[in-house]
C-alpha cells in the first residue's frame, strides 16, 4: 500500500498555497467588513500567509527562522480588536476559496476548516485590547489527523 502524501504536499505545495491566498486576499480586499482590517495591506502580506502555512503544513519552517515564529504571527495581530463578525466572515471566505482552490478531498477540505476555525479564534482573541501574547509556544503544525 502507497504511503499517503504529507498534508502539505497533498495541499499542492507552495504554490497551490499561493494560488489560494491570492485568489482569498482579492476578496478580502473588496469585502465591506474586512477591507478596514487590511487598511495598511502590502503584497508581502500574501508571502508571509504563505510561508506561515506551509510551515503550519508540514513544508520548510521558514516563518519561524525569517519572520519570528509564532509568536511573530500573533503579534501582528495584535491591537487589530478583530470582531466575531470580522472573524467569521474571514474564515468563511477562505473556506470557500480553498473549496475552489485546493483538491476536493473530504478529509483535506475538513483538516483545512478545522484550522481555519482554531487560528481565527486565537487571531482574534489575540487582537483585543489589553491581550497579553505570553509564550505561545512554537509554530503549530497541522496535517492529517488534525493538530500534530
Amino acid at each position: 500500500m502507497p504511503e499517503q502524501p504529507s498534508f502539505y504536499d497533498a495541499l499542492g505545495g507552495a504554490d497551490a498555497l499561493h494560488r489560494l491566498i491570492d485568489s482569498f486576499y482579492g476578496q478580502v480586499l473588496q469585502d465591506p467588513l474586512l477591507a478596514p482590517v487590511f487598511a495598511h495591506f502590502t503584497p508581502t502580506h500574501v508571502e508571509h500567509v504563505v510561508v506561515w502555512l506551509t510551515e503550519v503544513f508540514g513544508g520548510p519552517a521558514e516563518y519561524t527562522k525569517r519572520l519570528g515564529g509564532h509568536h511573530g504571527l500573533l503579534s501582528h495581530h495584535a491591537g487589530l480588536a478583530i470582531t466575531e463578525e470580522q472573524r467569521a466572515r474571514w474564515a468563511e471566505l477562505l473556506l470557500a476559496t480553498a473549496a475552489k482552490e485546493l483538491p476536493e478531498d473530504a478529509l483535506l477540505q475538513q483538516r483545512f476548516a478545522e484550522y481555519v476555525e482554531w487560528g481565527t479564534r486565537i487571531a482574534k482573541s489575540v487582537s483585543q485590547p489589553g491581550a497579553e501574547l505570553g509564550d505561545p509556544g512554537p509554530t503549530p503544525r497541522w496535517g492529517w489527523n488534525g493538530p500534530a
